[in-house]
C-alpha cells in the first residue's frame, strides 16, 4: 500500500467561549526518523483517563451534534482549569495497538508485526512512535487484544509493587468488578496476595466471586460497613486504592482499617490505633468533594497516585519487567472484555457517546479507527 501522509484523528478543543468541541480533523503525519515505525491503529480502548481529557468537565446534558461535530458549555467554575489547553485541539487516546505498515532503517525487524503503543493521541488511524516503545505482541495475538495492555495491567500490577514497598501487606480496591479490577483480582490470587473488592451491587459481588475472588463486599448492601471492617479484620489491609474518589467512600474504608486494627489493641489511646493506613486516590468515577469523617485516629495519609510518576521512580529496568509479565499473560491474567467496538466516526454519534460516557463498571468500549478507512 501506499504510505500515508495523513491522518484521521479525534480531538477535543475547549474554547475561550466556555465551549467544548469534539471533531474529527485529517493532520499530517510526521516524516520516520530512522528509529521509528508507522503504525495503523486497529484497536484503541475508551479509558477513564481519556474521557477526562476528551470531555474537560463539560456539562454533556446539554452537549449538541451537527455535521458530525459534537459541542456542549463547560460551567464557568471548571473553566479556570483549562487555562492551558484554550483554544488548543488536543488528541485523544492514552493507549491502543495495531500492525507497522512502514519502518525506518533501525526499526525494519518491526515491519509487518502486531504491537502494543502507549503516549497519547491514539484515537487515530495512524501513529509514528518510536520503534524502541512498540511492545511487540505474541504471534496469536490480536490487536484487540493488545490494545489495554498498558493503562489497566501495568496499574494493576504497580498496586501491588507499591503494597510491597510501603511495607503493607494487604490491599482495598475500589469499582473492583472493572476490567482492572478483575485483573488485580487475577495478580493477587496468584501472588497470595489477601485483596478486599469493593463493589456498588450484587451482581458485581456473583463476577468476582466466580473468577475466584475472596473478600468481595457490596457498597449497596445494608451490611455493607460491617462487611467492609470484617474483610479488613480477615486480611489486615492497611493500604487502598480507590477510583472513585468523590463521596464518603474512601473515608468509610479508612475507618474499617482503623476498626480492625482497634481490635488488635491490647490498651486504649484516646488517639486511635498506631497502625498506619493509606488512601490513594486514582480515579474520579464520582467528582464530587472527597468526604472524609475523622473516625480513624491519627495515622494515617490520603493522596493522589498516578502511574505514570511511579513508573518513572521504579525506573525502565523494573518497569520493563512489569510490561513483561504483561505480555507473557496477555490472554488470561490481563484479558480485557469490551461491550462494543465502534469507528472513530461512531465515537461522535450522540447515542454513543452518552453509552461510554457513563464510565459504568464493566461497560468498557474499543474503538478500530481502521473502520473509518
Amino acid at each position: 500500500m501506499t504510505q500515508p501522509t495523513e491522518t484521521l484523528q479525534l480531538r477535543s478543543t475547549v474554547k475561550s467561549s466556555g465551549e467544548l468541541e469534539l471533531a474529527l480533523a485529517r493532520v499530517p503525519l510526521p516524516e520516520l526518523g530512522a528509529g521509528d515505525v508507522l503504525v495503523r491503529m486497529e484497536a484503541t480502548p475508551i479509558n477513564p483517563s481519556d474521557l477526562g481529557l476528551m470531555l474537560s468537565r463539560a456539562d454533556m446534558t446539554q452537549a449538541k451534534a451537527a455535521d458530525g461535530v459534537i459541542t456542549a458549555p463547560i460551567p464557568e467554575k471548571a473553566m479556570t482549569a483549562m487555562a492551558a489547553r484554550m483554544d488548543v485541539p488536543m488528541a485523544i487516546g492514552n493507549e491502543g495497538a495495531g500492525t507497522v505498515i512502514a519502518a525506518g532503517a533501525d526499526a525494519q525487524e518491526l515491519l509487518g508485526k502486531t504491537v502494543a503503543v502507549l503516549g497519547g493521541a491514539m484515537w487515530t488511524q495512524y501513529r509514528v512512535v518510536p520503534g524502541k516503545a512498540a511492545l511487540v505482541l505474541g504471534a496469536d495475538a490480536t490487536a484487540a487484544d493488545g490494545a489495554s495492555c498498558f493503562v489497566n495491567p501495568l496499574t494493576a500490577l504497580s498496586m501491588v509493587e507499591v503494597m510491597r514497598r510501603e511495607g503493607h501487606t494487604a490491599l482495598v480496591h475500589t469499582a473492583a468488578a472493572s476490567n482492572l479490577g478483575q485483573m488485580l483480582n487475577k495478580i493477587c490470587l496468584a501472588d497470595g496476595v489477601e485483596l478486599v473488592n469493593v463493589v456498588r451491587s450484587p451482581d458485581q459481588v456473583k463476577l468476582l466471586k466466580d473468577i475466584g475472588a475472596k473478600h468481595v463486599v457490596d457498597s449497596s448492601a445494608p451490611s455493607f460497613m460491617a462487611d467492609l471492617i470484617a474483610a479488613a479484620t480477615q486480611t489486615g489491609a492497611t493500604l487502598c486504592f480507590d477510583a472513585i474518589g468523590g463521596g464518603k467512600l474512601g473515608g468509610q474504608i479508612l475507618t474499617a482499617m482503623e476498626a480492625a486494627a482497634v481490635a488488635r489493641m491490647t490498651t486504649f489511646s484516646t488517639y486511635g490505633s498506631t497502625t498506619f493506613k493509606q488512601l490513594y486516590i486514582y480515579g474520579g468515577l464520582d467528582v464530587g468533594p472527597t468526604e472524609l469523617t475523622r473516625n480513624f485516629g491519627f495515622s494515617w495519609a490520603v493522596s493522589g497516585w498516578l502511574l505514570t510518576p511511579f513508573l518513572q521512580k521504579i525506573g525502565p529496568e523494573e518497569t520493563n519487567k512489569l510490561r513483561q509479565r504483561v505480555v507473557s499473560e496477555l490472554k488470561t491474567t490481563f484479558a480485557s472484555h469490551y461491550t462494543a467496538v465502534i469507528s472513530l466516526a461512531d465515537a461522535l454519534k450522540p447515542d454513543v457517546l452518552a453509552g461510554y460516557a457513563k464510565r459504568a463498571t464493566g461497560s468498557k468500549y474499543l474503538i478500530n479507527p481502521s473502520l473509518d478507512a
